[in-house]
């Protein structure tokens, strides 16, 4: 099963502010914010949500196609993510733009401000799904990840009228979405994902009840952060999955992205739905140990242990075969 991942290819900013956010707002004040934060750590990392999904389904050995737009300056980070195992023949290479920045600053209770500078990312409207479909292969599934609005919504007509299956995922662009835009983009999706404070925004943004938006999606996925992830489908009860916890937290950013990874792999191997989302919070966790989206080293023992130690011997031992022979 192969998986186009569409969405956005970044260069990520990370710096850590040694205090906290909060402690610097003053509440008669909020109209008028003028702060700086005094950072004590920067790390210049490559990221975008298509490319760290694409990114951990190749170290898993499945050969994502990654769709999006990418500057002048991409030539490292696709070398990069070829050795990965990532197919980036379908990435439009701007000729005059640069790569977007995401530029995120993490307190020390890992709350984030961050922004986003699009670049290259604003000619990704004119990639053609179809064409990559016929030119590299029919996908399995597209998802379609944090993107220009533009192209979120082409990518996902294209899937519709094409009959691929669609895993939604808009995150950060909910913001940027009117009532039709948000309820295109989610609507007979297979899988739709959100975080916690998405989930929320989505349903105001639709303007559909929690009942009404199962109704129209396979499984709603909401990660949890900490509390794990749950799995909510129409006329069925929601199913919490457990995070793998740690004490070794060194940056948050990329978490839900690998999240991803894993639940679209086992997705891809056809595994039940829980035992995916258990290989999503496996590798989750992974990333928090490690700065930078993609720094992270994926081993299939590591990730049993993880798994046994958190869901049983049992549930190891289920996804023991698969990851025996991840490369």
């Amino acid at each position: 099963m192969r998986i186009a991942v569409t969405g956005s290819i970044a260069t990520d900013h990370l710096m850590v502010f040694p205090g906290r956010f909060a402690e610097q707002l003053i509440k008669e004040q909020l109209e008028r914010v003028s702060l700086s934060f005094l950072a004590d750590r920067l790390e210049v990392r490559r990221g975008g949500v298509a490319a760290n999904i694409a990114f951990g389904l190749g170290k898993f050995g499945l050969d994502p196609i990654l769709v999006g737009a990418a500057g002048v300056d991409f030539a490292e980070y696709g070398a990069w993510l070829r050795a990965n195992g990532v197919d980036t023949t379908a990435v439009q290479v701007s000729d005059h733009l640069h790569t977007a920045r995401f530029v995120c600053t993490t307190d020390e209770d890992q709350n984030q401000i961050a922004t986003f500078y699009a670049g290259a990312m604003a000619e990704a409207p004119r990639i053609d799904l179809a064409a990559i479909a016929e030119r590299v292969g029919r996908p399995a599934l597209v998802l379609v990840g944090a993107d220009d609005p533009a192209a979120m919504l082409r990518h996902t007509a294209t899937a519709h009228r094409l009959g691929i299956p669609l895993a939604a995922d808009p995150s950060q662009q909910l913001a940027r979405l009117d009532r039709d835009q948000a309820r295109q983009l989610v609507d007979q999706s297979r899988w739709l994902f959100t975080n916690e404070y998405e989930a929320a925004l989505l349903l105001e943004r639709t303007g559909w009840t929690e009942q009404h938006l199962l109704g129209r999606v396979g499984t709603w996925i909401t990660t949890l952060g900490e509390a794990g992830v749950s799995l909510a489908t129409s006329g069925a009860p929601t199913l919490r999955i457990p995070a793998v916890l740690t004490d070794k937290i060194a940056d948050p950013t990329g978490a839900g992205d690998a999240f991803r990874s894993g639940f679209l792999a086992g997705t891809a191997w056809q595994w039940p739905q829980e035992q995916a989302a258990r290989l999503g919070c496996a590798l989750a966790t992974t990333v928090l140990e490690s700065v930078g989206t993609q720094e992270y080293k994926l081993t299939p023992s590591d990730l049993i242990i993880r798994i046994d130690q958190t869901y049983g011997p049992d549930a190891a031992r289920a996804l023991e075969p698969q990851l025996a022979r991840v490369p």
